[in-house]
């Protein structure tokens, strides 16, 4: 593969400006964002609560419209992207997943391809080669025909990532994945997310409030302020200060020797 295509960028913005209109008004959450995610790429979202990550990752899926400026997904704005079209390019993990639990392992998995069989269409040889090699590269093969209600939300969230991972798109977009998971599973899942950017060359993009573990995990972290929003490599953020001002410094600050936060005795 050339240099052209390992940089290859799969999203980017320009200027934009996210929030919310209403009857009184605009509310800006934060504007003048310009970032870039590149093929193949972990990249952590992360700041304080409230910040607006999470209208920040509604923007870029097109669930909300952003106020101003531009986003581009494989070259081509966003907004001119057909319901179908977005779905074969760009999946999605929410927080609060609704589905049916009395599903198996397999068949919640499968739901990953109706953008292939409009909805309807039976599963085909393709489709199942796909879906086992997603339960495969998440370490769930033999799950697949457990019933959801079963699982461990672990599991379950593993169940979630290869079902993104059987749409088959270009970007992964996980919103807060390590929810309700205890440190060892929410160390597991950010080095599953690490492990198949790499081996599938997929652009994987997550928001968390593990920065310390974004940190050590992550090509390239978007990191959220109430003045602007930084993006950059862990090792550039560190150096230039930006993880010192994220929270308030009367109780936590942040080390820079090791790259972690403490809090203050």
């Amino acid at each position: 593969m050339n240099n052209s295509q390992d940089e290859h960028i799969i999203l980017s913005t320009k200027n934009l400006s996210i929030g919310y209109k209403t009857k009184k008004g605009i509310s800006i959450i934060s504007n003048d964002i310009n970032i870039q995610l590149d093929q193949g790429k972990l990249i952590g979202l992360v700041g304080a609560n409230g910040i607006g990550k999470s209208t920040l990752l509604r923007t870029l899926t097109s669930i909300q419209q952003p106020l101003e400026g531009s986003i581009q997904l494989e070259g081509k704005s966003l907004s001119e992207y057909k319901p179908l079209e977005l779905a074969q390019t760009m999946s999605l993990v929410l927080t609060e997943q609704l589905i049916s639990k009395n599903l198996t392992v397999f068949e919640l998995v499968a739901l990953g391809r109706q953008p292939y069989t409009n909805w309807v269409g039976s599963l085909s040889v393709q489709d199942r080669s796909v879906i086992n090699q997603a339960l495969e590269h998440t370490n769930i093969i033999d799950l697949k025909n457990r019933k959801c209600y079963e699982l461990s939300d672990g599991q379950l969230q593993k169940v979630m990532i290869a079902r993104a991972l059987a749409q088959d798109t270009s970007l992964i977009i996980l919103d807060e994945p390590t929810t309700h998971l205890d440190m060892y599973h929410k160390a597991y899942i950010l080095k599953l997310l690490q492990e198949l950017s790499r081996e599938t060359n997929k652009t994987i993009l997550f928001s968390s409030h593990e920065i310390d573990l974004a940190i050590q995990l992550c090509d390239t972290m978007i990191v959220m302020t109430p003045e602007t929003v930084f993006s950059d490599a862990p090792c550039n953020l560190i150096s230039q200060g930006v993880f010192d001002n994220l929270f308030p410094k009367d109780l936590i600050g942040f080390d820079e020797k090791t790259g972690s936060f403490r809090v203050k005795k």
